[in-house]
Order: C-alpha cells, then sequence, then structure tokens
C-alpha cells in the first residue's frame, strides 16, 4: 500500500460562482478535510466562466447544481472542453455532479421554455413535468455502508436509459418520483439530485470519491478511518425520523 505522506490530489471545482445551489460548494470543504485530517495534501482550483479547463490536472471533479439559466450557460462554455471531459471519464477520472450538474452530463433538458444541449457524456436525458420533487430523501447505496441522506428539489425528471443508478429510494422522489431509483453511477463519475450538502452528510461516499482519486493517481490505497461519530449521529437522526424500519436497513447496509 502507498504511503499517504506524500500523497495530494487536485480538486477542480466548476463554475462555482455559477453552480452552487443549496451550498454544493460544501462537497468541496468536505473533500478537502477529510484528506487534510489524513495527512493528504488537497488543493482546490476554480474554475470560472471563460476560463479554460484542463482536465489533466484534476483528481476529483465537481459540477454544483444552479437554475435552468445557469445551467445553460455552464453547458455552453463547458462544450469548449467536452472532449477533454469525455477522456478524464473515460480515464476513469472521479467526477461528483449535483442537480443541474448532473442533467448536464446528459444528452439534454428539455423544459417547457426549450431544450438545454447536454454535454452527451452519459446516455441519459432530463424532461421538465408539472411540479417539483422537493423534500428530504433516503436512499439505499451499495458505494455506502449507511443511508445516503441528502435534500433533492427538481422539476426535472432524469430518465437512464439502462444505466446503473447511485441508490435504491426508501424515502423521496428520486429521478423521476417513479422508477424509485436515484440518481447515476458510470465508472467513477456520480451524478446526483442530493444537495444539502451530499458530503458532509454522507461520510463515507466522500470517501469513496477520495480512494478512487488516490488509487487512480498511486495504485492501490488503505484511507486511515476517522472520528464520525457526529456525521453518524447525525445521518441516523435523518434515518429515524423519515424511515420506519431504519434498523433493517442498517444491517443491509
Amino acid at each position: 500500500m502507498k504511503d499517504r505522506s506524500d500523497m495530494k490530489i487536485t480538486i477542480g471545482h466548476l463554475y462555482p460562482d455559477l453552480l452552487n445551489l443549496y451550498g454544493d460548494r460544501g462537497n468541496v470543504a468536505c473533500m478537502v478535510r477529510r484528506c487534510l485530517w489524513r495527512g493528504i495534501w488537497a488543493e482546490t482550483v476554480e474554475c470560472g466562466i471563460g476560463e479554460p479547463i484542463d482536465f489533466s490536472r484534476f483528481d476529483i471533479v465537481l459540477l454544483g447544481g444552479g437554475s435552468d439559466r445557469e445551467q445553460m450557460i455552464a453547458g455552453r462554455n463547458l462544450k469548449k472542453a467536452r472532449q477533454q471531459f469525455c477522456d478524464y471519464i473515460e480515464d476513469h477520472g472521479v467526477v461528483i455532479a449535483v442537480c443541474g450538474g448532473y442533467q448536464l452530463l446528459g444528452k439534454y433538458y428539455q423544459t417547457k421554455a426549450g431544450m438545454i444541449e447536454g454535454l452527451g457524456l452519459l446516455d441519459i436525458y432530463t424532461q421538465q413535468e408539472e411540479g417539483r420533487l422537493i423534500g428530504n430523501i433516503v436512499l439505499d447505496s451499495e458505494l455506502s455502508d449507511l443511508p445516503v441522506v441528502g435534500f433533492e428539489n427538481h422539476g426535472g425528471r432524469t430518465f437512464l436509459n439502462g444505466c446503473r443508478p447511485f441508490g435504491r429510494v426508501l424515502h423521496g422522489a428520486g429521478n423521476d418520483g417513479r422508477s424509485g431509483y436515484e440518481g447515476v453511477v458510470y465508472k467513477n463519475v456520480i451524478g446526483t439530485y442530493l444537495h444539502g450538502p451530499l458530503l458532509p452528510k454522507n461520510p463515507r461516499i466522500c470517501d469513496y470519491l477520495i480512494e478512487k482519486a488516490l488509487e487512480r493517481k498511486y495504485g492501490p490505497v488503505s484511507l486511515k478511518k476517522l472520528d464520525d461519530r457526529l456525521e453518524m449521529a447525525a445521518n441516523e437522526a435523518v434515518c429515524r425520523r423519515f424511515l420506519k424500519s431504519w434498523k433493517s436497513v442498517m444491517a443491509v447496509g
């Protein structure tokens, strides 16, 4: 196993001033802090509108959520680096994309006002329907031994075309309010509607992303365990509030 004392990861935060709905920036803070607690140096590079994006620099990429207008602006800018982004994903680059960022990874988002063209990096698409899917959400995900908790607020319904979901909905609406699934996983990409931000509430998912980034860069690693009692207590409080069979869920996880 690689000694973590000389490890470093670089997190690319795309359009943080534009795509930061419901505190998505907190995901970066969480990743950085959990790295530093382990003696792993973590650097954040913020990429603004109009700035060139060099995906070869990044070990993790965060693409947050925003309004339809902000999403359209971000999509137009990202198209200039689409092939680089595609190459990064296919080379097992780590990505966490939230809400609008999640939708942008797909083929398109059809709204009442028109179509927002996606990057077409994943074989998914989104359509706007009546009403918004709003509220707390709890998932059972194979990427975490704890339930994944968060908050969703989206008018779009995302369809996976057979792609692997991020998790099974235990409470809430998820991708479309009907399928029973939420988000998408492709290679080392996670797309999700969970705001809040996602990672401080779900340390197992945060560590999953960090571990995948380190393995891609350095080979097999073993992350030092952290004292997550506060995070687990917060997670448990949400589960007890919204899940009647919380203990059985934990047993499955």
